[in-house]
């Protein structure tokens, strides 16, 4: 009887060694986010949507999770840095045509006077885009993007600009596909700008990048794709939602953004009828990143963060609920 209740308590204890050895060695799918409520409101969200006996189930083929990228997904301060790719390419354009040295604004991109190129708004930063990246094939503006981006560095960190990912979402887009979710970026930025190399630095297929785009057209005779000097669709606002429907088919039941300009996205998520999880970065890190609450008045995150707290969506406070920001902090 001895022996039977030694065995008992034997097997007890190496049980119960197991399970805790187990829970102890379970794997942390975001282990560069602080273990705040916030990251566990993501864990809680995607471990109830995927429990095949929760009401919240969501199938497979519903899984779709939208994120912005500017702000989102890398760095965007001091300028988005497609607008430092259009600067360099209307310096170079300058170089064979002597007129934009005097003509506005492309004068002000070519002498670095932000100040002044700042007087003409978003016409004036979509004016340039549509100048510095029209005129060529569809894989020459490719080629000449990804010859780019291999040396393009930040001008106050001095670290290459696909250094400057955001390491915290980089786990959760691979935390979401692990949980069989399909992630796209749906951005203000262009679409064959991002292709170029977005997908080699996230891991996210081309055609799951949406973006504004410029008119491109078939050319019979070279039997290339001509790219226009017209903008066809500006990705932005209340034209993410009808990107997301023409291009995916699908209301996305996650969406991760940082701005107003990602406001309608999320509207539209929440009007889906499924479990949704909004995400919002909210920059309050001045010392790693940057801090907009700071300045608010000079910012466009104001109307959507108030949204965000008053609708209980989830708000990523990055001073907070990330342990690092970029990759090379990681020890």
């Amino acid at each position: 009887m001895k022996t039977v209740v030694l065995f008992l308590i034997s097997s007890f204890l190496l049980t119960s060694c197991t399970v805790e050895n187990q829970s102890s060695n379970k794997i942390d799918p975001l282990p560069s986010w602080n273990q705040t409520s916030t990251k566990l409101s993501i864990i809680n969200y995607v471990e109830d949507i995927t429990n095949t006996e929760s009401e919240n189930f969501i199938a497979i083929e519903d899984r779709i999770a939208t994120f912005d990228n500017d702000g989102t997904l890398w760095a965007e301060k001091s300028l988005p840095f497609q607008i430092y790719f259009i600067f360099d390419r209307i310096k170079e354009m300058a170089k064979n045509d002597e007129s934009l040295k005097t003509t506005e604004p492309y004068m002000y991109a070519i002498n670095g006077d932000i100040k002044s190129l700042m007087k003409f708004g978003m016409e004036g930063v979509l004016q340039m885009a549509v100048k510095a990246q029209s005129g060529n094939t569809g894989d020459e503006f490719d080629d000449m993007v990804k010859e780019w981006i291999k040396t393009a560095k930040h001008p106050e960190t001095g670290k290459l600009f696909t250094e400057m990912k955001y390491q915290p979402m980089m786990e959760l887009i691979k935390y979401l596909e692990a949980n069989e979710f399909k992630v796209f970026i749906v951005s203000g930025g262009t679409r064959d700008f991002m292709r170029s190399f977005l997908s080699e630095i996230y891991g996210i297929p081309e055609y799951r990048i949406i973006g504004s785009r410029l008119k491109v057209v078939y050319n019979e005779e070279t039997r290339k794709i001509d790219r226009l000097p017209e903008l066809e669709f500006n990705n932005d606002k209340e034209a993410k939602p009808a990107a997301i429907y023409s291009a995916i088919g699908k209301i996305p039941v996650i969406v991760a953004g940082n701005s107003d300009g990602d406001f309608q996205m999320m509207q539209y998520a929440e009007a889906s009828g499924k479990p949704f999880l909004n995400i919002l970065v909210n920059h309050t890190d001045a010392k790693r990143e940057y801090n907009y609450n700071s300045n608010p008045k000079q910012e466009t995150h104001v109307e959507c963060l108030k949204t965000a707290l008053k609708n209980k969506w989830t708000v990523v406070d990055m001073k907070k609920d990330w342990k690092v920001v970029y990759p090379f902090e990681m020890k």
